[in-house]
């Protein structure tokens, strides 16, 4: 990609997304102007209206759900589905053909993330989406949006062709990373950077705070960003140093994958109400019980939101899924849905708690992969006590649409400030934040301008020192193997979002049948730099994994490559093999770095 004029951040959420942008090119002297982009979209059948967020939600509809010309949009004029408002509110009564969550579908191991199985249990009449393709969808429309919008009249400003950052939940794994990469890939984004949500979420706050951040936070402190939204809960430790007089952030710790978020507390509040149901002799069948979850979301959303709601209603859908005659209304109250919230998911806890397990069932549903503990604190306590130091953070910067209520802050600020040992830790304090929504998009633009300089950054150097296994040229001798050398490929330290080449060194590699990768790690030899070969390195460096693959190419070939190594944002080592010959031909191997270091 050459000269883009815009920086743009994408937060792609479960439950809704948020684009935010700014020039590349600012004149000297100039402070950055980090927007927010209204995205066009359906709000009602054949009504389009410009919203900061664009809800995360993709509406099918059958034959006679929607007038023929309601899903036309500017730029398209055939358009047979709806993404964003009207997706979600319609969407609410017919549920059977409504795909929500697509993000979280993307983290499922169990399931075939290519096929199409969206929306999950819908009828056989409709097409289906695969969980990639679903997060496509609303990344195209996020694209023809920005197009409509931005670059009617100048195409060199079409979003193809800016610095894209998307944002994905710090502890997705490799794979899941890959499928958003080719979601957005599909939806014509090729050139994109990958960020996590709650190091977005820390950039947000520091441009907030223009230079006032640095009287905010001080040495010491050790910062934790609790981003608890739609699909999972993200925990990240910023430890906080001094250099020459300058602070530094220094990104040390992630949490583990968690599918815990605003979806299960919907749920939970429609549970509730169905017990209120069920007390009064009234069923709910399965069509109904997903109508009124998204209905409780709708009331838990604007209960967040707005401490003067006193109350909010709910939908519950008539029987059968062809007709909405005999709903009904009825009503959950602030205080239900407060205590519902912190008792069952932000419950006091002592500092060694660990996530309860229960016994498993022993056939399941194929549906998401929520956590058996529901508890955020019991997932909170067990991810501080796996730190080595085991240190209580000083400071908490909170974020997502949860979070927006005062007494779910102010509990985990209770039950976290109960772990502290007085006199001997420092008192935790709340890290104010202006918003809990904008926050990852306009983070995400804000380390655009970072990386060119233009900011702060947030370090995040390797913990130890990695190789990869190197056969050595030597003839073959009976009965013994071809000794390994050992290749360091990404130096102790080396910082996240950096690369190197080993351009002086060539290798060859095989191509076009089976072969395997030795990735090593050692956390005693922090000194060795890229490029060094050693030969007896069985004492102080450990295999970490093997890799077994057949790369791309001609059966038997060996082509001579130069490597290429990236340490990447969001904890992967990419290495690539470049060929000597055509700079085109490159093989990617990655290994995730960050869950070695986290065990």
């Amino acid at each position: 990609m050459s000269d883009p004029t815009y920086i743009v951040g994408i937060d792609l959420g479960t439950t809704n997304s948020v684009v935010a942008y700014t020039e590349v090119n600012i004149e000297k002297g100039k402070e950055p102007d980090i927007r927010v982009l209204d995205i066009p979209q359906l709000v009602e059948a054949g009504t389009m209206e410009k919203r900061a967020v664009l809800p995360s939600f993709i509406l099918v509809p059958g034959k006679h759900d929607v007038s023929k010309d309601a899903l036309r949009l500017p730029w398209d004029e055939e358009n047979k589905i709806a993404v964003g408002e009207f997706a979600k509110e319609r969407g609410g009564e017919i549920p059977h053909h409504l795909i929500a969550s697509s993000k979280s579908w993307l983290c499922h191991t169990l399931i075939d993330r290519n096929k199409p199985i969206l929306p999950w249990e819908g009828p056989e009449d409709i097409p289906k989406m695969s969980p990639v393709e679903a997060s496509s969808m609303i990344l195209k429309h996020i694209r023809d949006a920005w197009n409509h919008a931005m670059a009617r009249e100048e195409e060199t400003h079409r979003l193809e062709s800016q610095d894209v950052l998307l944002t994905v939940p710090a502890s997705f794994d490799a794979v899941a990373r890959d499928l958003v990469v080719k979601a957005a890939d599909m939806a014509g984004l090729s050139n994109i950077t990958l960020l996590e949500e709650p190091q977005a979420a820390f950039y947000a706050w520091i441009e907030s705070k223009g230079d006032k951040w640095r009287k905010l936070i001080k040495k010491e402190d050790l910062v934790l960003v609790c981003d608890v939204g739609g699909g999972t809960s993200d925990f990240t430790l910023i430890n906080v140093t001094e250099e020459e007089g300058e602070l530094v952030l220094e990104r040390i710790a992630v949490g583990n994958h968690l599918l815990i978020g605003g979806d299960n507390m919907d749920l939970a509040l429609a549970y509730a109400v169905f017990k209120r149901m069920f007390k009064k002799g009234k069923r709910l069948d399965a069509w109904q019980m997903r109508g009124l979850w998204h209905s409780c979301r709708k009331a838990k959303e604007a209960l967040l939101a707005d401490p003067e709601l006193k109350d909010y209603p709910v939908t519950i859908l008539g029987g059968g899924r062809s007709l909405i005659g005999g709903t009904k209304k009825a009503k959950i109250a602030r205080k239900e849905v407060e205590n519902i919230i912190l008792e069952g998911f932000f419950p006091n806890c002592p500092s060694h708690s660990k996530p309860e397990e229960t016994q498993k069932v022993g056939i399941k549903e194929i549906g998401l992969s929520y956590e058996a503990d529901p508890a955020i604190t019991h997932h909170l306590a067990h991810f501080l006590n796996r730190q080595e130091d085991k240190k209580i953070p000083t400071a908490i910067l909170f974020n997502g649409g949860v979070m927006k209520s005062d007494p779910v802050r102010d509990q985990v600020m209770n039950v976290i400030s109960s772990w502290t040992k007085p006199g001997k830790s420092p008192a935790t304090r709340q890290i104010e934040t202006d918003d809990y929504d904008l926050t990852v998009a306009k983070g995400a633009a804000y380390y655009g301008l970072a990386r060119r300089g233009r900011g702060v950054r947030i370090r995040g150097g390797l913990g130890r020192t990695y190789y990869i296994g190197v056969a050595a040229s030597l003839p073959a001798v009976p009965g013994m193997p071809v000794p390994i050398k050992a290749l360091c490929v990404a130096p102790f330290g080396m910082e996240e979002g950096t690369d190197a080449m080993l351009a002086d060194q060539e290798f060859v590699l095989v191509v076009g049948e089976p072969v395997k990768f030795d990735f090593l790690g050692s956390s005693l030899r922090l000194h060795d730099p890229n490029g060094l070969i050693i030969d007896d390195w069985e004492e102080d460096i450990e295999e970490i994994t093997t890799l077994e693959t057949t790369l791309e190419g001609e059966p038997g070939s060996v082509i001579p490559v130069c490597l290429e190594v990236k340490a990447t944002e969001i904890g992967t080592l990419e290495l690539w093999c470049v060929s000597r010959e055509n700079s085109e031909q490159r093989w990617k191997l990655e290994f995730n770095v960050r869950e070695k270091e986290a065990e």
